[in-house]
């Protein structure tokens, strides 16, 4: 029992961030750099740091996996959730968790097989966005004007277009260069796409009335960059028909999908794109015969009909014999027929003159007078009715008139007498009846009220208000100037105060006289 507590007690102690640090070095000397196989779980993209984590997983284990921004816009094969790779980099660990992860420099895929199967994942998903449509499909033009064909300008791809375009229809071809195979491709692709698409109409640069995205058959990893992603959303984008030609007739990218058109050759995307030229010209040529011919052709026809039809129709003599009779019986009886109608005639104005003999008409003219002379009656009497009304209506205003009259004189000189009233009890309490009686106000040179002579200093400048006007004065001290005391005086007078105040009258030369008060 001792001996285990000694043993114990010459144990080397360890801090946890010194065993992390140990256990840190030791993973990495021993896993400097490995390669490691297993199914991607976990991935949601991108940090917003900018690094990437998820984790590697086979049927028994699991492994975090780290790929620190700088290397993950590096690597050839982007991180899909589910893809089998081949991860290559090193081991180390995280102390903050106490586990061990791969800091993954690169990825490569699993084989075929992962590659297929990260297709098939990504063709459901992006099927499930419509992106796939036949109804986003457009029809491609008869006859393009001009031929955008997106593919690399050293291949033999777009010779075999150019040449193939020559043989059936010439046509202006934009070749937009990029590159087919390698971990920029499906960018340059992408862009190439979009930046036809951003062609203005009338442009410097014409805008492709179709596009052709083209390249040469090669292994299925060659062709991945053909099935990203942004790849497949440019050509579903793409608002100018598009035309997918990526490797062979047994090549399928995901581009085919998105495409308005799939041709299994860029040869037989060019043969697609336009027609034959000899075949149109012979068929503009067979047109031209049969629109030639055409109206002699109709012409002759029509006459035939009309010389057929003409044998049916009757005579002229026929026609008009029935309408010649008819006419002959109704001149017949028209004589007959204008006497009665003249007799009829003259038996109503008969009628009618008998009902207009001078008699009727003075009676008539009689009630009519009768008439007007009843309403000239009524109109007379109305009128005097009227008139009987306004006067009346006028001494009820002449009266209002007369008494408004008479309330506004009676409350003029009701208020006239108020105002008398209040006009004595005005001057009464107003300080001019109080100078009236002889009494002055004093203010200072700030046109303020004096109320007491312990206020002021000798020297300062004052003003008396009198009852007829207003003098400046200046108090003076005890010996009679501004800064000297004033002799004692008989006329001299105490103030309230315990001062005297001296007036004193002097002339200025060229001025009026001023009255100065003295206090002191």
């Amino acid at each position: 029992m001792v001996d285990g507590v000694i043993a114990q007690g010459n144990a080397s102690e360890w801090s946890v961030s010194e065993l992390s640090s140990a256990l840190k070095r030791t993973v990495e000397d021993a896993f400097g750099h490995v390669r490691v196989r297993g199914e991607i779980s976990g991935y949601r993209g991108p940090h917003s740091s900018g690094h990437a984590y998820f984790s590697l997983k086979d049927a028994g284990a699991r492994i975090d996996a780290v790929v620190w921004k700088g290397n993950f816009n590096r690597l050839r094969v982007r991180p899909e959730e589910g893809l089998e790779v081949v991860a290559i980099g090193r081991l180390t660990t995280y102390p903050g968790k106490s586990s061990y992860q791969i800091v993954i420099e690169s990825l490569e895929f699993a084989g075929a097989g992962a590659i297929m199967a990260m297709l098939e994942e990504r063709k459901r998903r992006l099927a499930a966005e419509g992106l796939f449509d036949a109804t986003r499909k457009v029809e491609l033009p008869f006859l393009p004007q001009v031929i955008g064909v997106v593919t690399s300008p050293t291949g033999a791809v777009i010779r075999d277009i150019l040449h193939r375009l020559a043989d059936r229809f010439p046509r202006r071809v934009l070749v937009w260069p990029v590159r087919v195979q390698g971990e920029t491709s499906g960018e340059e692709v992408a862009a190439a796409i979009r930046g036809f698409n951003a062609l203005p109409e009338g442009g410097a640069i014409p805008r492709p009335d179709v596009i052709v995205v083209a390249r040469g058959g090669g292994a299925l990893e060659d062709l991945l960059g053909f099935s990203d992603e942004v790849v497949v959303r440019a050509a579903a984008e793409s608002a100018i028909p598009l035309i997918s030609a990526v490797g062979h007739e047994t090549d399928v990218t995901l581009i085919d999908f998105a495409a308005d058109v799939r041709a299994p050759t860029p040869t037989a995307a060019a043969e697609m794109v336009v027609p034959v030229r000899a075949d149109l010209i012979a068929a503009v040529e067979g047109l031209g015969a049969r629109l030639a011919i055409a109206p002699v052709r109709l012409l002759e026809r029509r006459r035939a009909e009309l010389r057929a039809l003409s044998r049916l129709l009757p005579r002229a003599e026929d026609l008009l014999a029935i309408p010649r009779q008819r006419l002959d019986q109704v001149a017949d009886r028209l004589p007959r027929a204008l006497k009665a109608n003249a007799s009829a005639h003259r038996l109503r104005l008969t009628r009618a003159s008998a009902r207009l003999s001078p008699e009727a008409l003075r009676n008539r003219l009689e009630r009519a007078r009768e008439r007007l002379e009843a309403r000239a009656g009524r109109l007379r009497s109305a009128t005097m009715i009227q008139r009987r009304e306004w006067q009346r209506q006028n001494a009820q205003m002449a009266a209002s008139m007369t008494r408004a009259r008479r309330a506004l004189e009676r409350q003029l000189h009701e208020r006239g007498r108020r105002l008398e009233g209040v006009a004595q009890l005005l001057r009464a309490l107003s300080y001019q009846g109080v100078l009236e009686r002889g009494f002055a106000l004093v203010r200072d040179a700030d046109g303020q009220m004096v109320r007491r002579a312990a206020s002021l200093a000798p020297g300062a400048w004052l003003e008396l208000e009198f009852a007829d006007g207003r003098r400046p004065v200046q108090a003076l001290d005890d010996a009679g100037g501004p800064s000297s005391s004033p002799p004692s005086s008989p006329s001299s007078g105490p103030d309230p105060a315990g001062r005297s105040v001296r007036a004193s009258g002097k002339r200025k030369a060229g001025s009026e006289a001023q009255t100065l008060f003295d206090f002191s």
